[in-house]
C-alpha cells in the first residue's frame, strides 16, 4: 500500500479520509444512487413529491452520476411511489443535462408507463429464491423470467439501457443460504436475455467477503465478469463496506448506495438499511478511489432529507460529519 500525494486539504482534515492507496482496486467507482427508489420506499409517511424531486437534485448536484429516480409498480404495492407520472417530468431538465435517472419497470404496463415519459434506462427485478419470488412477484423463479424476456427485448429494441437486479443473492430469510449455482444459473438467464448489467442483491445483509468473492469467481466462470456486474448491499450485520471491498477486489467498478443509508424491502422484514451512500465514498476516496462525487454535499443532501422525515440519518459518516445527535 503506498500514500498518495494530500488533497488540497491536510490529510485527517474533519470531513476528509486519509488517503492511502490499495494495490489491484480500480482507479474509478460509479456510485450507483438508489435512495429515492429503494431509499424511500419503505417510508410509512408519504414524502412529498416536491421533496423527492428536491432530493434527486441535490444528489445530482454532488456529482452523482446515476441516481434511481422512481418505480413504475402499481400505486396499491409500493404506495411512496405512486407518484412516479408526477415526478419523473419534473426531472426532464436533468435528463437532459446528462444526469442518468433509471427507473424500474416490474412488469410491461411499467414499461410503458415509463416509455411515455421519456425514460432511457429501465430496471426489472428478478429473486434467486422461489419463496421470494412468490412473495415479491407472485410467480416462481422460471415465471418472473419469463415474464421480463419479452419486456427486457422490448426495451432494448427501442433503444433503452436495462438494468437487471437480481434479490436475495446470498442469503433468504425463509429458505436460508442461497445456493450459489442457482443465483448463478438466474444472473446468467438475465444477462442471455439482453440486461446491460446485473445487480447483485444481498437483500437480507447476510453476505460475508469470502462468500462474495465466491459468487464472483462464479460468475465470471459462467460467462458473466465484473463488467456486467455491480454489487448492491445491505448492512443488516455491518458487513456492507467489507464485501464492496471485496467485490472491487475481484473487478467490480459499479456500487450500489443510498443516501443517509435509507432503504430496505417492504417484502422481506429482516432487510435492514442500503449501504450508505457517503460511508461508501468515504471509504472509496480514502483508498484514492475516484468517484467524481463531493462528500460534503452528499452529507448535506441526507443532513436534509433526515430533517424532511424527522429523524436522525443512520449514516455513519452522516452522524459524524454534521454532528447528528
Amino acid at each position: 500500500m503506498t500514500e498518495s500525494p494530500a488533497p488540497a486539504a491536510a490529510p485527517g482534515t474533519p470531513g476528509l479520509p486519509m488517503v492511502v492507496r490499495a494495490d489491484g482496486l480500480p482507479a474509478r467507482v460509479r456510485v450507483h444512487e438508489v435512495g429515492p427508489r429503494d431509499g424511500l420506499q419503505n417510508e410509512k409517511t408519504v414524502v412529498p413529491t416536491e421533496v423527492k424531486a428536491e432530493f434527486v437534485r441535490r444528489l445530482a448536484a454532488a456529482g452523482l452520476t446515476t441516481v434511481e429516480a422512481t418505480s413504475f409498480v402499481r400505486p396499491e404495492w409500493v404506495p411512496q411511489l405512486a407518484d412516479a407520472e408526477q415526478l419523473f417530468p419534473m426531472l426532464d431538465d436533468l435528463r437532459e443535462a446528462g444526469t442518468d435517472l433509471p427507473v424500474l419497470v416490474p412488469n410491461a404496463r411499467g414499461l410503458d408507463r415509463a416509455l411515455a415519459l421519456g425514460a432511457r434506462h429501465v430496471a426489472v427485478f428478478a429473486s434467486a429464491t422461489e419463496t421470494f419470488a412468490r412473495r415479491n412477484l407472485n410467480r416462481t423463479v422460471a415465471e418472473s423470467l419469463a415474464m421480463f424476456e419479452p419486456v427486457v427485448t422490448r426495451a432494448k429494441a427501442v433503444g433503452l439501457r436495462v438494468r437487471g437486479y437480481l434479490s436475495m443473492c446470498f442469503g433468504d430469510p425463509w429458505e436460508g443460504p442461497a445456493p450459489e449455482a442457482q443465483v448463478v444459473q438466474v444472473a446468467t438467464a438475465l444477462h442471455t436475455m439482453g440486461c446491460d448489467e446485473l445487480s447483485l442483491g444481498d437483500t437480507i445483509g447476510v453476505a460475508t467477503p469470502g462468500q462474495v468473492g465466491s459468487l464472483l469467481r462464479a460468475l465470471h466462470a459462467a460467462g458473466v465478469g465484473p463488467g456486467s456486474l455491480a454489487v448492491h448491499f445491505h448492512d443488516t450485520y455491518g458487513q456492507a463496506l467489507s464485501n464492496t471491498l471485496a467485490a472491487l477486489q475481484h473487478g467490480v467498478t459499479v456500487v450500489d448506495a443510498s443516501a443517509g443509508g435509507l432503504g430496505g424491502c417492504p417484502y422481506a422484514r429482516s432487510a435492514t438499511g442500503n449501504l450508505a451512500t457517503e460511508d461508501l465514498v468515504w471509504m472509496l476516496h480514502g483508498l484514492g478511489i475516484d468517484t467524481g462525487t463531493d462528500l460534503g454535499a452528499l452529507v448535506a443532501t441526507s443532513d436534509w432529507l433526515a430533517g424532511r422525515l424527522g429523524r436522525p440519518s443512520p449514516s455513519r459518516t452522516v452522524r459524524a460529519l454534521s454532528h447528528q445527535e
